[in-house]
């Protein structure tokens, strides 16, 4: 029970990251409507890797 509430403390927290780093980096050069569209996109695509992962492991675990 611990190690999922690491992981997911973990997962949300780099989704988090992503969408601040994208905003520090794009925020300014283009229009607030595009940055929004841009994060939310790599956030998106962010959770689903996450989410690949998180399946990954409990596959592993089952395996054992």
């Amino acid at each position: 029970m611990k190690e999922i509430i690491l992981l997911s403390l973990v997962a949300i927290s780099s989704i988090f990251l992503l969408g601040y780093s994208l905003h520090m980096l794009i925020g300014g050069l283009v229009s607030a409507e595009t940055e929004r569209w841009i994060i939310t996109a790599a956030c998106v695509v962010g959770a689903i890797i996450v989410a690949f992962m998180g399946w990954d492991i409990v596959r592993q675990r089952r395996m054992r």
